[in-house]
């Protein structure tokens, strides 16, 4: 009540703000998010959850930086899948049709659901092997016809 009776009267303290260490930058950025894996899968899950969407919790895969969005801890029996080694990870994950299960160091699961490329490029991490495989899109005479039409 003081406070507010201070303000109202004119009457409050001003105290400026030094401009040192002011910032319109975000606190957190790309190269403190790096994933360490020797962790739990419920410190693993808080960390990719916690860098969900900036900056990104990020690993190393194939030599190329690959940043983690959408984690879920996942706890069921370890589920059929191709394996993917994971830098400074204990045992390489698992992509499966649901995601890409890595493990902690508890042997307990993460589920990430999304992937992104340094590129930008952002896949369903269940995609991951069948990433670089394009399909041609094939036309019919009549939607050349069509197509020739709208050029």
């Amino acid at each position: 009540v003081e406070a507010v009776n201070l303000i109202a009267h004119g009457k409050a303290p001003r105290i400026p703000q030094p401009e040192e260490g002011a910032t319109y930058e975000g606190i957190q950025k790309k190269e403190n998010a790096e994933i360490s894996w020797d962790q739990p899968a419920t410190a693993l899950h808080n960390w990719i959850r916690g860098h969900d969407k900036v900056p990104g919790a990020w690993t190393t895969i194939n030599g190329q930086m690959v940043t983690f969005y959408g984690s879920s801890l996942l706890d069921a029996s370890v589920p059929a899948g191709q394996e993917l080694a994971i830098k400074g990870a204990s045992r390489p994950g698992l992509v499966t049709k649901n995601g890409l299960v890595a493990f902690g160091n508890d042997g307990k699961m993460v589920l990430v659901r999304n992937l992104q490329f340094e590129d930008g490029r952002m896949i369903p991490a269940s995609k991951y092997f069948s990433a670089d495989e394009t399909t041609a899109l094939e036309l019919t005479e009549e939607e050349k016809k069509i197509a020739e039409d709208i050029r």
